[in-house]
């Protein structure tokens, strides 16, 4: 996997924190867990349900050291969005990212996450849903979007 940064821009690699001064390639030979700075989101952005959601996610690649305990939370609050929410869409997604994150997979747990938030809004504003391709589906089985 090959990142590159501008100056001055950080990026969460397995629980650290790492900021650049110039513009550089990195280029990661092993497994890593890793956040851009440009996904990670602050307690004060958390705003909606699904961006709750993803600021619990984000803790398990940004602070190891709490994996669990995020993973719990994370738990919780997906059951309550599956217990809240009734568009089948959003339903259908939150269960795929559910199955991602019983993967470990992280990473794309947040990327699905994100690409629900224009749904999310349109359902707390109580516009009608479009409907999206699945995003989550896709990630899961990449051989779907072939």
């Amino acid at each position: 996997m090959k990142l590159s940064l501008r100056a001055g821009e950080k990026v969460y690699v397995n629980g650290a924190v790492l900021r650049v001064d110039r513009k550089v390639s990195i280029e990661f030979m092993n497994d890593v867990s890793f956040l851009l700075e440009t996904h990670v989101i602050q307690a004060d952005q958390t705003t909606t349900p699904l961006r709750q959601l993803y600021f619990a996610a984000q803790i398990m690649l940004i602070n190891p050291a709490i994996k669990e305990e995020a993973n719990r939370t994370f738990k919780r609050m997906l059951a309550s969005l599956l217990a809240t929410f009734d568009n089948q869409q959003m339903l259908k997604e939150l269960k795929l990212i559910d199955e991602m994150m019983c993967k470990g997979r992280v990473f794309d747990s947040l990327k699905s996450i994100r690409l629900l938030y224009t749904l999310e809004a349109q359902i707390l504003s109580g516009t009608t849903e479009p409907i999206i391709s699945s995003q989550a589906e896709q990630a899961l089985r990449p051989e779907a979007s072939a």
